[in-house]
């Protein structure tokens, strides 16, 4: 027996390398010294000083993300082009949490059989999300492993780092009682929560607005790191979230330092389309894919537009689903951030002139409790 009658296809890993290569060159600038298929990848130092040029103290930011059960869907519906932005959202988007410029980004995708297209394809998503955040993809890993997944099942992850001066690192620390949260949209539930939608919308091929309600779950997270970056410029933001796993709930408090509240309306109710324009004073609309989602968790709803009814109804009336949706998705805003009361309309309309929604959505508040927590009133 043999390596390949084992299971694992090295030829097809040459394959997948090859067409990985020029996907990757896509995304260099001069700091890369070699290209894909190195044993490593390799950033120069002198422009990684370049990078923080003009800055004081300059701070490596990193994190590191996966794409989750949300691959299920691109195997289902055999789209594999889109995950690959996840991946790279999922972590330069934390990054920026914190001032973070993101450098460069290294993938990992392991698989049960590889295929060199379905690859391919995956790590074209990776290069999108790269270019469109300024950022490099530097290298990473493919693993065959017969036996150990299925075949043709992916897993798929990714680590970047990034670089900010640490006079400008944004860590909680300037947020006072008072100041404005400023929530930004979302492109829908980006890549959290998909254990609890495969469950409980099983059919992919249901109709959803003219389209497979599969295909409108697999939109991409939105990448916030060229609108928000270029906000830092503009004025001061004192601190800000990712909402991600966990939701308003578990997201939200991670931008304060000290036991403080984040306090918001009722949760917003009316149901409208994603990503309509938006001004300073006005609440956001759920995205209907989340009345959808909600009418699955309680299920016996329906399908298409009569479930869709059905779940903005329940989000309206059911107290207990829409704590649980809010404590699991982001409901329409996938990045929150916290501003003066005085920006907070000058930051809305930048961002609204930039293609990215936003809305005043809450205010800060000395903690009630010894930790921070999210009220809604």
């Amino acid at each position: 027996m043999d390596y390949k009658q084992a299971g694992v296809n090295i030829e097809e890993g040459y394959k997948a390398v090859a067409k990985y290569r020029d996907l990757a060159a896509g995304t260099a600038n001069p700091a890369v010294i070699n290209g894909i298929g190195s044993f490593a990848g390799m950033f120069s130092l002198k422009d990684l000083i370049r990078a923080g040029a003009g800055m004081e103290e300059p701070v490596l930011v990193s994190g590191t993300d996966g794409v989750g059960t949300k691959l299920e869907l691109a195997f289902q519906l055999k789209k594999y082009d889109t995950v690959g932005i996840d991946c790279v959202a999922m972590c330069v988007n934390d990054l920026l949490c914190h001032g973070g410029r993101p450098l460069f980004f290294l993938d990992y995708i392991a698989c049960g059989k590889l295929d060199a297209e379905v690859a391919a394809d995956l790590v074209k998503g990776v290069a999108i999300g790269c270019r469109e955040t300024g950022s490099v993809l530097l290298g990473g890993e493919t693993a065959e492993m017969p036996g150990f997944y299925e075949a043709g099942k992916y897993d798929m992850a990714g680590f970047a780092v990034g670089i900010v001066d640490r006079k400008h690192i944004i860590d909680g620390s300037k947020i006072q009682e008072g100041d404005v949260l400023v929530g930004i949209a979302s492109s829908g539930p980006h890549s959290n929560g998909f254990s609890l939608i495969r469950r409980v919308l099983p059919d992919l091929h249901e109709d959803f607005g003219g389209m497979p309600l599969g295909m409108a779950l697999l939109e991409p997270t939105r990448l916030y790191v060229k609108p928000v970056l270029a906000l830092l410029e503009q004025l001061e933001v004192r601190g800000m979230a990712h909402i991600t796993g966990g939701g308003f709930y578990e997201n939200v408090p991670r931008m304060f330092c000290r036991p403080l509240d984040a306090v918001f309306g009722l949760p917003p109710t009316k149901i409208g389309r994603a990503g309509q324009t938006s001004s300073a004073g006005e609440a956001w609309t759920i995205p209907p894919i989340f009345a959808r989602i909600a009418a699955g968790v309680k299920g016996g709803a329906g399908f298409g537009q009569e479930a869709q009814e059905a779940g903005a109804e329940l989000l309206e009336t059911d107290e207990a689903l829409r704590e649980l949706m809010f404590n699991t998705y982001n409901m329409g805003i996938g990045f929150v951030l916290a501003l003066a009361p005085k920006d907070s309309g000058r930051a809305i309309d930048f961002l609204d002139s930039r293609g990215y929604p936003a809305w005043e959505i809450g205010t800060v508040r000395a903690a009630q409790g010894n930790t921070g927590a999210v009220t809604f009133v």
